[in-house]
């Protein structure tokens, strides 16, 4: 099963079973993780679900869309090189993630 670790801003860790097929974004929601707001309920249009990737798990990941690109100018926290919008994160079988929340989303 594969599972999402969130670390908060200040470094306290929740580790998630998920559901493949689900994106970060829901396995957060579904799970009252703090810190993933997820407004628009992942239609790509709020970015208040900015996550920060371990750096070691961005190869996992699908290439960043021009959209999801456009909308991490949005943020309320600095976009950083690893960040992503965990509504186009999808969670598949076997990967295990580790992601970070900002501060704030809003």
């Amino acid at each position: 099963m594969p599972t999402v670790t969130f670390t908060d801003h200040e470094g306290a860790q929740r580790t998630i079973d998920a559901t493949a097929g689900d994106s970060v974004m829901e396995t957060a929601v579904r799970n009252g993780v703090p810190g993933i707001v997820a407004e628009c309920g992942g239609s790509l249009s709020c970015a208040t679900c900015h996550v920060f990737v371990d750096p070691q798990d961005l190869e996992k990941l699908p290439e960043m869309e021009e959209m999801e690109d456009e909308m991490l100018y949005g943020t309320t926290e600095d976009r950083r090189e690893n960040s992503r919008l965990s509504c186009q994160l999808p969670v598949t079988e076997g990967t295990d993630l580790h992601v970070t929340t900002p501060e704030t989303q809003v």
